[in-house]
């Protein structure tokens, strides 16, 4: 029977401090009885000299110094995981909340997990289909990798995230396949939508949902992609599925982050945020990859909003340095209606090179990959000589990549939201494009891919001689 303490000294926030404390651990589980009877959660932040600071999940509000008993309970925060929680969708505390019933455990596990080790660790390699061909050509997927998507306030994340869970499958592979999704301080229209738009597709069947709205507590918000973790290692590792895990908004997490560090009147870093916010954030992100000798895998896609679309602020900053690579979507794109608004440019995938190919996607596939980003940044760079000069100015060659950029744009990257194209569609649709260019200016194509792929009425009507 652990002790119970009426020594609460002081609230801060979501904080509260212990005093005259015996045997307290650091992330130790606490429980606090209101003194209406209420049982609230909790974990220890620090536990020194007798005392212990303190975080409560469900917040402070209403809480009566004097009257309050707070117990610890010897354990670290944990969540029930079983194959049964595929098709089932949790608070951010690791609740249901679709009317089903409790999950019955097969094992708890501890949220902080354990890092892989390096040595362990299986290189990516497997090309994984989202459907999208901005992502899929020019900046694949690979099983295993961590890719964040970086949008802004008002672009179309939220609609990228439920098409990629819905779409998303590892070409070639037997294996389960399934969708760990974690949403952090969203609306609640936005939580109705992931969650009709699930139920909807029948997505849900392969997919556990983590909703933390954004009314809910602030601690809670900090612990739901940890919960999301730990039932994707629970499914990859355990149970040999390859997992998915989406989570949005890493910006939401990233500022409870910032509200907790200055209850413990912590000393600020860049822009307010602690000092140890990259780590922080590399505990998670490091959770992806593979294992050698078992099947599964995780693989992760954080989406995050930059304030004020700047690159430089330091949640996208440090998201950048620890993952490899990232989608950023544009607003000028979604100013003229092209969903998704992937700035293709920009975007990068560190992994690219590992998961194309002949075996993987298409032989043709890195070929192409280059040979549009070459004409479609030139096709930029003509349309902005056209804007300073007029189009009259332009060599005809250029109005040739000044067309290829805009047809680019309305054909290969703008796609419907529910449009799950194949990889071998996406490529086609590259090398038509590409039959608009010269043969001269096609210098990342081989002569043998050329003749294989191009449509054979293009190569006819043009002299490529």
């Amino acid at each position: 029977m652990p002790l119970e303490y009426t020594t609460i000294s002081q609230i801060s926030g979501p904080l509260i401090m212990v005093e005259q404390v015996r045997e307290v651990h650091f992330d130790e589980l606490v429980e606090v009885e209101t003194q209406t009877g209420e049982i609230r959660r909790g974990r220890v932040l620090e536990a020194q000299e007798g005392r212990a600071l303190v975080q409560l999940f469900e917040g402070t509000a209403g809480l009566d110094v004097s009257r309050s008993k707070v117990r610890f309970l010897g354990r670290v925060l944990e969540i029930p995981v079983s194959r049964d929680m595929l098709g089932r969708i949790f608070d951010g505390a690791g609740r249901p909340i679709d009317g089903g019933p409790r999950i019955v455990p097969e094992k708890r596990l501890d949220i902080s997990g354990s890092p892989i080790n390096p040595y362990a660790r299986a290189y990516p390699s497997e090309f994984i289909q989202t459907g999208i061909s901005a992502i899929d050509c020019m900046n694949p997927l690979v099983r295993g990798q961590k890719l964040p998507i970086f949008s802004g306030a008002g672009l179309p994340h939220a609609a990228m995230a439920a098409q990629i869970a819905r779409q998303a499958t590892v070409l070639g592979s037997e294996e389960p396949f399934a969708v760990v999704f974690g949403a952090m301080g969203i609306t609640f229209e936005e939580a109705d939508y992931f969650m009709s738009d699930f139920r909807r597709t029948g997505a849900l069947d392969r997919a556990v949902l983590f909703v933390n709205l954004a009314n809910d507590p602030v601690i809670e918000r900090i612990a739901t992609p940890r919960m999301a973790l730990t039932v994707a290692e629970y499914l990859a590792f355990e149970l040999g599925m390859h997992v998915l895990v989406i989570l949005t908004d890493m910006t939401n997490y990233a500022e409870a982050l910032r509200e907790v560090s200055a209850a413990r009147k912590e000393v600020p870093g860049r822009r307010g945020y602690p000092g140890y916010m990259y780590t922080d954030l590399a505990t998670m992100y490091e959770r992806a990859g593979r294992i050698k000798g078992k099947k599964g895998s995780i693989t992760q896609i954080p989406i995050l909003t930059m304030p004020e679309d700047d690159k430089t602020h330091p949640i996208p900053d440090l998201t950048g340095y620890i993952t490899e690579g990232q989608i950023i979507l544009s607003r000028d794109l979604h100013k003229k209606g092209i969903y998704p608004p992937v700035n293709v440019s920009i975007s990068l995938s560190r992994l690219k090179d590992k998961g194309i190919g002949k075996g993987k996607t298409r032989e043709d596939h890195a070929d192409v990959l280059n040979q549009l980003s070459d004409a479609y940044d030139r096709g930029k760079e003509a349309r902005e000589l056209a804007v300073v000069l007029g189009e009259a100015a332009l060599t005809p060659t250029d109005r040739l990549f000044l067309k290829f950029a805009d047809e680019f744009e309305r054909r290969f990257i703008k796609q419907g939201p529910n449009e799950n194209r194949p990889i071998e569609k996406t490529l086609d649709i590259g090398w038509e494009l590409m039959a608009m260019l010269p043969r001269a200016e096609l210098k990342r194509l081989s002569d043998r891919n050329i003749e294989k792929y191009m449509p054979k009425r293009q190569v006819a009507a043009d002299d490529w001689s």
